[in-house]
């Protein structure tokens, strides 16, 4: 099946014309039926020497990462060694007073363990501005975050309600160092990155950027400036990833196809856990957003948003369709989805 080549320019046409119109900066891949509909590179990723973006630009992705941290988790449930309903507490000497101990592992992979977040996103009005009671620089492991954790009571009973949490994911890549004995930046790379061969995808220090990454840009009153203060100096489970749009291409067939996890738990992964909203087609997995349509189609798809990052990748496997944005600024991205909703291009 094909949309035509008459769609296809109208799809071309279309994503152009926002694209200058809102001055855009990043990536875009549109992929149905195995055919390339549409995939364009543009703006800075250096703003201050005038370099392009292109198609093997890598990207922050933001709370992208989460997905990558619960499939790392999921290997080690397949090695036999980590399991749903483990409670996660158990495995850490550190003692978190206020925090329920019955907190399991699926519960922070599906956001409903009801733990007090240290990024909560309730509570920011600011987001391009927020910052910790420790230097962003100071975050280099994911224990480390451990400091910043709020003293805080419960916000409900585990296993109750959805609340997104990034704590969460901070636990659980601490999970991971624990369980594997190796950093959980280098799990993720072994176990994860290297077998979907993700060549130019990594977790790298936002001061030590490799070639040809986007630098993220915050747009202010007074200019311009780089997100290099507002944001952890690596990825610590809930975010931090740098990747490109041809590895986000791999990676979907990759874990479709069982390479880093088996069929069987991809799909549990990726089934309906709990309902973000009451009476609403939003659901959440494990490490995974879900817009289910029922009698249409239901698409699974990852999104991050941070200082100076903007992004969502999904999948309509009914429309064999899988599409990226990803932008170097904060609210770039969202334009340029809204415009594919439009297009009928997704669920």
């Amino acid at each position: 099946m094909s949309l035509g080549d008459n769609m296809k320019e109208k799809i071309r046409q279309e994503l152009e014309s926002l694209m200058t119109e809102i001055d855009f900066s990043g990536v875009v891949s549109i992929y149905q039926y195995g055919e390339l509909l549409y995939q364009s590179g543009r703006g800075f990723r250096d703003r201050s020497n005038e370099l392009n973006n292109n198609l093997a630009t890598r990207f922050g992705i933001a709370s992208g990462t989460k997905l990558f941290t619960a499939l790392g988790i999921g290997t080690l449930i397949e090695q036999g060694k980590l399991s749903l309903e483990d409670r996660v507490f158990n495995y850490f000497k550190e003692v978190f007073p206020t925090y329920d101990p019955s907190v399991t592992v699926g519960q922070l992979l599906s956001h409903t363990s009801g733990l007090p977040d240290y990024f909560d996103e309730d509570k920011i009005e600011d987001f391009d501005n927020f910052t910790v009671s420790v230097p962003w620089y100071d975050l280099k492991r994911p224990r480390d975050y451990f400091k910043v954790f709020p003293k805080e009571e419960m916000k409900f009973s585990p296993g109750t309600l959805f609340n997104y949490n990034n704590s969460g994911y901070i636990l659980l890549a601490a999970l991971i160092s624990e369980i594997s004995g190796m950093p959980y930046t280098e799990y993720i790379e072994q176990s994860i990155l290297k077998p979907l061969g993700l060549s130019d995808s990594g977790f790298y220090p936002m001061n030590k950027l490799p070639k040809n990454t986007a630098i993220g840009y915050i747009d202010a009153q007074d200019g311009w400036r780089t997100n290099v203060y507002n944001l952890p100096i690596v990825g610590g489970g809930d975010g931090g990833l740098f990747t490109t749009i041809s590895d986000l291409n791999k990676f979907w067939e990759g874990v479709y196809s069982g390479h880093v996890i088996s069929k069987d738990l991809v799909e549990t992964f990726f089934s309906n856990i709990i309902q973000t909203k009451p009476e609403s087609d939003s659901y959440y997995g494990y490490g995974i957003w879900i817009y289910d349509a029922k009698d249409l189609a239901t698409e699974v798809y990852i999104m991050g948003a941070d200082a100076g990052i903007s992004f969502k990748s999904a999948v309509v496997k009914e429309k064999e369709l899988v599409y990226t944005v990803i932008s170097n600024t904060g609210e770039g991205a969202w334009p340029i989805l809204k415009k594919i909703v439009q297009l009928g291009l997704d669920t």
